[in-house]
């Protein structure tokens, strides 16, 4: 019913940078926050930025200064700038979102969280 699709990941070298992009679509009432999160090997899932619907942003503090995250509300899209890449920012970057569906208006429930597949981005040194 709600499908969070990314695109924009890959290859680049060290001090490279990269854009993702996520899409939301399907039947979709309101996006509240949206956000990155990020798995490397063996490591568990962490946060790497977030924004809300009004444009308050917070960021992990290993990606301060390199990172930005932006949204289109309009396209239901969240961008992820990545400036600056290093090697340790090799990892499996998931969207995630807050997002109440027509279903949830008409049932007065709350929002759920969606992810994204997933896409590889790989900093070589």
């Amino acid at each position: 019913q709600v499908q969070l699709v990314e695109s924009g990941g890959g290859l680049v070298q060290a001090g490279g940078s990269l854009r993702l992009s996520c899409a939301a679509s399907g039947s979709i009432f309101s996006i509240n926050a949206m956000g990155w999160y990020r798995q490397a090997p063996g490591k568990q899932r962490e946060l790497v930025a977030a924004i809300t619907s009004g444009g308050s942003t917070n960021y992990a503090d290993s990606v301060k200064g390199r990172f930005t995250i932006s949204r289109d509300n309009a396209k239901k899209t969240v961008y992820l700038q990545m400036n600056s890449l290093k090697p340790e920012d090799t990892a499996v970057y998931y969207c995630n979102a807050d997002i109440a569906t027509y279903s949830d208006y008409i049932r007065r429930t709350s929002g759920s969280d969606y992810w994204g597949q997933g896409t590889q981005v790989t900093v070589s040194s």
